[in-house]
């Protein structure tokens, strides 16, 4: 989920990392380089690129969902991803010969960007997955794409055109269909509705974090050592997080709880990053940012065979609507 945001230009992210990265992961905008040519046709690449960064950001719920069924705290799980997620981005940084000193003015940007883009929202979509299903964690934040636009309009004083509100109102109304048997059912789900809150509170963080980065953006930085300052610092934070609160942070010898953590930090952190920033640079943000619309039906897809996940026809037509509201968001007119 990319660092360089466009409030008005929005990739859901997922990662986390999801995804990240300015996840998303995984949800942000960027631009990476000059904008592509007017109308470039979308390449063999261009679709191996897609192909990477929506796998890579939507198999990183049901990583998180291993995560979660280990003993290890919530808290503790970020520290280690986005520490070993922020020492491959200095390294990649450093091959690639960029900039890796700041100013500190610089520095107090990276550390706000870190606690609300890699550690304060995550921990939150980690609390929320003690509750909910993974692919379900990915629909929430999917919403970050109309979040991003309405925060921007709120305080940036961006434009809301007819077509943002209507994908904003469709999109959430396909969350309160996948969620009203919770809500209206003849057993009241209290755990359902403290993970959908959860999630929602992180997407938030999330988009209140692409604002601040908006700034960054501006100062024309170089977005892979800036991500790995950003990842350090929410690293760092999740790390005191855990040491006020008491928690161990000794690694378990799960093989899953492992293999989970790797892949997050490697595959949906760096590798999707690495993938989704070329993408942007050679075929803009407006289309890339359709990776919004095919993350929640893969993670769901993933979901449903990993974790049994069971349909709904109300589920169905949810997943349809928010899928709908990004895409009546993204669309240029």
């Amino acid at each position: 989920m990319p660092l360089s945001c466009r409030p008005a230009r929005v990739f859901a992210t997922a990662g986390a990392c999801k995804k990240s990265l300015f996840m998303t992961d995984l949800a942000a905008t960027g631009s990476a380089g000059s904008p592509p040519p007017r109308g470039r046709t979308v390449a063999g690449f261009d679709v191996m690129l897609y192909a990477i960064t929506v796998f890579a950001w939507s198999s990183s719920w049901i990583g998180l969902k291993f995560q979660t069924s280990s003993a290890v705290a919530s808290d503790v799980s970020v520290a280690w991803r986005f520490g070993i997620a922020s020492l491959l981005m200095f390294a990649l940084a450093a091959a690639r010969r960029q900039r890796l000193v700041f100013a500190l003015a610089d520095h107090l940007r990276f550390a706000v960007m870190g606690v609300l883009l890699f550690s304060v929202n995550f921990w939150l979509f980690y609390l929320g997955g003690h509750h909910l299903a993974s692919g379900l964690l990915s629909v929430v934040f999917s919403l970050a794409s109309i979040g991003n636009l309405l925060l921007g309009a709120a305080f940036l004083g961006q434009p809301v055109v007819a077509r943002v509100a209507l994908g904003a109102l469709v999109g959430f109304a396909g969350i309160c269909l996948i969620f009203w048997p919770e809500i209206a059912g003849a057993e009241f789900n209290h755990d359902a509705l403290v993970g959908l809150g959860l999630c929602v509170a992180g997407t938030v963080c999330f988009c209140v974090g692409n604002l601040v980065s908006s700034g960054v953006q501006t100062r024309g930085l170089p977005v892979m050592s800036t991500t790995a300052w950003c990842m350090a610092y929410g690293a760092l934070t999740m790390a005191l997080l855990g040491l006020a609160n008491g928690h161990d942070f000794a690694l378990p010898a799960e093989a899953s709880y492992l293999l989970s953590l790797l892949w997050l930090a490697v595959v949906s952190s760096v590798i999707a990053f690495a993938s989704y920033l070329t993408l942007l640079g050679r075929i803009g943000a407006a289309r890339a940012g359709y990776i919004t619309v095919l993350l929640p039906i893969f993670a769901l897809m993933i979901s449903t065979v990993a974790e049994g996940y069971q349909w709904t026809a109300m589920a169905a037509a949810g997943l349809v609507a928010v899928i709908a509201g990004n895409v009546i968001v993204l669309a240029r007119r």
